[in-house]
């Protein structure tokens, strides 16, 4: 997908030097509805790469929201800054109030970066802001659903290459063990997976084998790639999936909680033509948004985690689609994506009775 030519319909740069907040907007498409995305607080370079990444991260938004079946379009929004020094209340709450002035076309929740008390501060200025602590009537912590979401890509990609879905005495290379990588850890080793980890932060890890001793750890991800596994898992931020990493990748499954995992579009040629099953991430690491939407019509995370259930049955369609137009699961999840978005998008063109 090339961002400087996939049509973004909005994008609106917020700046209140008081607070010290500048922050980017990037509105993709609202075809299927408004566009939910993410804030991410992260420290840019410049505005060029701040640009670039939240024009890269909202239209694959639009593209996880319509494979997951929800009534959205997807967008993400940016703050320039460094989180652990930057983040204010004055900071948020005026970003609040730039997400209220797009009257609704724009609802933002977590990502990199932010957090549900976050969210409860930006949400004290707008209507629009979802991924809140269960204390304000949110849906909490959406790494949760996000980690099995991914679990049941990788079950999905484990029926298609191996006829069962299960990870049962397969070898799991996991890279990074956040949120959504120990949640995932926790899913595979009760599935009774063999688990390699890494991660930059030691004590990430450390937590990890603490609650499940019989996890190996890797020193870096080089060495982790390089590690006998059966299925690889980058949990970690995007572009997890170059050159030099596909071509040491030892297993047979690419599957992981990362946004934009492939390093250029070729990276997913790449890993077709080394047989390497590779899950589209946007398809599988869609448990979060799907858990984040369940809150606009009062949270039940029963219901979220059986819509979260889909994404194996969407990943297995994914798959058959590509086998047979000789495609890359890559190129097959996009063209799922946009069909339902031009298929059911153009039904706002059916005018109703006022």
């Amino acid at each position: 997908m090339d961002v400087l030519t996939s049509g973004h319909e909005q994008v609106v740069f917020c700046s209140d030097p008081r607070s010290g907040l500048r922050a980017i907007i990037a509105i993709h498409s609202t075809a299927l509805g408004p566009a939910l995305g993410g804030t991410r607080f992260y420290p840019y370079a410049d505005e060029d790469a701040a640009v670039a990444d939240v024009l890269r991260l909202s239209a694959a938004m639009s593209y996880k929201n319509s494979l997951a079946g929800l009534d959205l379009g997807g967008g993400k929004a940016v703050i320039i800054g460094d989180p652990r020094t930057d983040r204010t209340e004055a900071l948020l709450r005026a970003y609040g109030r730039f997400v209220e002035s797009l009257g609704g076309r724009y609802l933002t929740a977590c990502d990199v970066g932010t957090s549900n008390a976050d969210l409860d501060l930006v949400g004290r200025e707008t209507r629009y802001a979802h991924g809140r602590s269960e204390a304000y009537g949110g849906c909490g912590d959406s790494s949760v659903l996000t980690a099995y979401g991914v679990f049941q890509g990788m079950r999905a990609a484990a029926q298609h290459c191996w006829g069962t879905p299960s990870l049962a005495d397969r070898t799991v290379a996991v890279a990074g063990v956040g949120k959504v990588g120990s949640w995932l850890v926790d899913h595979l080793v009760q599935d009774g997976a063999d688990v390699v980890v890494t991660d930059v932060d030691p004590g990430a890890v450390e937590r990890v084998r603490t609650r499940h001793p019989q996890v190996r750890a890797a020193a870096d991800t080089a060495a982790l790639v390089r590690t006998p596994h059966d299925v690889y898992a980058p949990c970690a931020l995007g572009g997890a999936l170059d050159e030099e990493t596909v071509a040491a990748l030892t297993g047979r499954i690419i599957c992981g909680g990362a946004n934009n995992q492939l390093a250029d579009p070729e990276a997913a040629e790449r890993l077709r033509a080394r047989g390497i099953l590779y899950a589209p991430d946007y398809l599988v690491n869609a448990g979060g948004v799907i858990q984040v939407e369940d809150e606009r019509h009062g949270f039940s995370f029963d219901r979220a985690r059986a819509k979260a259930s889909g994404i194996f049955d969407v990943a297995l369609r994914v798959f058959a689609l590509a086998d047979a137009e000789g495609v890359s699961p890559a190129v097959a999840a996009d063209r799922l994506a946009q069909e339902r978005i031009d298929s059911v998008g153009r039904l706002a063109t059916i005018r109703l009775p006022r």
